[in-house]
């Protein structure tokens, strides 16, 4: 099987409003019977009814609030774009759950939850290359210039 992600669904509470915060950070979508599907690169961003996505996936949503075990990250080619990206997404209506600060792997990174408590982490790892069309280039941790980002975290 290819190492591919093909699609990242968030199980939310209301679609609506879901919607709504991603556009007010600039991500538009099509919504197709009551889910929303949002071409993010060469991968899609679904946002769909938690308690649906909990039914389909044979899982009872017990705590609808409660951290659901899923860390979106996404990379900037500068600082100044996490504060950024930062900035809007708290407008938006985000908790800032780790304001942006240095990271020990020599970049800068923050999180935040959207509404429905998923977190994203937004990070400048200078240890890893985005592509012009910010596709990204996992460098070789074995290699003595891959050493640094080799974390869970690293994103």
């Amino acid at each position: 099987m290819q190492q591919r992600i093909s699609l990242v669904t968030l199980g939310v509470a209301d679609v609506d409003r879901a919607r709504r915060f991603y556009e007010q950070l600039g991500w538009h979508g099509q919504e197709v019977e009551q889910t929303v599907f949002i071409q993010a690169g060469g991968i899609a961003l679904v946002l769909w009814s938690r308690e649906k996505l909990a039914l389909d996936c044979g899982l009872r949503d017990t705590a609808p609030a409660a951290f659901g075990g899923i860390v979106l990250a996404h990379n900037v080619r500068s600082r100044d774009e996490v504060d950024e990206i930062l900035a809007v997404a708290r407008r938006a209506g985000a908790t800032i759950t780790r304001p942006a600060d240095t990271t020990f792997y020599g970049g800068y990174a923050g999180v935040f939850a959207d509404p429905d408590g998923h977190a994203w982490e937004i990070a400048h790892n200078p240890g890893f290359a985005l592509a012009d069309d910010g596709s990204l280039t996992i460098p070789d941790f074995g290699s003595a210039s891959g050493e640094t980002g080799a974390s869970e975290g690293l994103s």
